[in-house]
This record gives structure tokens, sequence and C-alpha cells, in this order.
């Protein structure tokens, strides 16, 4: 018997009031389209109001840049802040679903876009995500998010924050704690993840 979604374990978003636990994540079809963004983590439905015009730009700035480098290369694919990916893993009780602002998978991993199979949420974790942190949204919140990321399989994680103009890099080398912050003096590095992307951070914030 489905029970309700009393409390959540993803502190960055606000559990959804009376939701069935526990969800899964081909539940997030049947959703309404009422301006939420929603997730689901460790079964428990969860919500987060659309982003605001600045964290929304800085995101298709990031995506923009990642496709300009990713697509000529036929290095794999980029997705926007609508691209669902279940992080579910084997054997798991229950599931778990994310929306990165963005993300890129390497060739190979994603089904082809001409297969019935792509149209669905992607279910792999990708190599590397992005999130622009929205004002209501504390580093605490984000820390828990990217630990999540990265505990599920994501290879590198940048937790973007537009009023500090930081980005905190995330790695699994270190899967409690950022590797480090970088400023406007530093670059975004693809690193192994997309060898020979860089992207100075004055430049994603349009400075």
């Amino acid at each position: 018997m489905m029970q309700s979604n009393v409390n959540t374990p993803a502190s960055w978003a606000e559990a959804v009031p009376d939701a069935p636990y526990p969800m899964r994540v081909a539940d997030l079809a049947s959703l309404p389209d009422d301006g939420w963004h929603y997730e689901i983590v460790e079964g428990r439905l969860v919500r987060m109001p659309g982003s605001g015009i600045k964290a929304s730009w800085i995101a298709m700035r990031l995506s923009y840049f990642l496709m300009n480098f990713v697509i000529p290369r036929n290095l794999g694919i980029v997705t926007g802040a609508d691209g669902t990916y279940d992080l579910t893993r084997p054997g798991d009780p229950t599931e778990t679903a994310l929306i990165p602002d963005a993300a890129f998978v390497q060739a190979g991993r994603f089904p082809p876009m001409n297969t019935p199979a792509a149209a669905k949420y992607g279910k792999l974790a990708p190599d590397l995500v992005a999130e622009v942190v929205s004002p209501s949204q504390d580093r605490k919140e984000m820390d828990d998010k990217a630990r999540l990321y990265i505990e599920r399989g994501v290879r590198l994680a940048w937790i973007i924050w537009p009023d500090a103009q930081e980005v905190d890099l995330w790695r699994p080398t270190l899967p409690t704690t950022p590797v480090k912050t970088l400023g406007l003096a530093d670059s975004l590095d693809g690193l192994d993840v997309l060898p020979g992307f860089a992207l100075p951070i004055r430049d994603l914030f349009n400075l």
C-alpha cells in the first residue's frame, strides 16, 4: 500500500504535499505542467519553482558552449533543463530521477536518437552535470545534491553560483566536498570527461 510522502532526503527541494510514496520515475510523465520542476529522490516526489531569468540565461549559455564543443566533434549529447535522468541503481528498493540544468553524455552511452529508447527518460548517470543555483537554495542544500550526483555515477559536476560568480567543482575522487571552487580568474575544464573543453568563468557570466 502506498504511503503519504511526509519527508524527503532532497534538502534542495520541497516535498510535494500528499504525494504517494513510493513514486516511480515513470510517474513523472503523468504530473501536471504547472510551473514546478519535479524530481524523485529515493521514491519521494519533490518539486522546485521554475528558474528566474538570470539562472535560465546562465544555464543556456553553458549549454551553448558545451554544444559548440561537443557537436562538431561527435563527442556525445548535451541536454538542457528538462532532460530527466533515472539514477536508480540496480537493486535499489526505491527510484531516483534528477533533472540537471545541463548535462553531457559521452557518445555510445545513450541510445541513438532515431530509436524509441531515446524518447524515454535517460536510464543512466550523465558524465557531466551542471546546476545553476537559485536564490532560494543554499550551499548545504546544493552540496547534498552534488553528493547525490557523484554517488549515482556522475563523473564531473559543476554547481554554479550566479550571485557569487563562482563554480563548485565536484569529482568522485573527493565525493563529500567540492574539489575546488572556481572564481572569475579560472576556467571550467572538461578534464578527462570532456578533454579539451575550457570555458573562462568570466565568459559564462558574460563579464
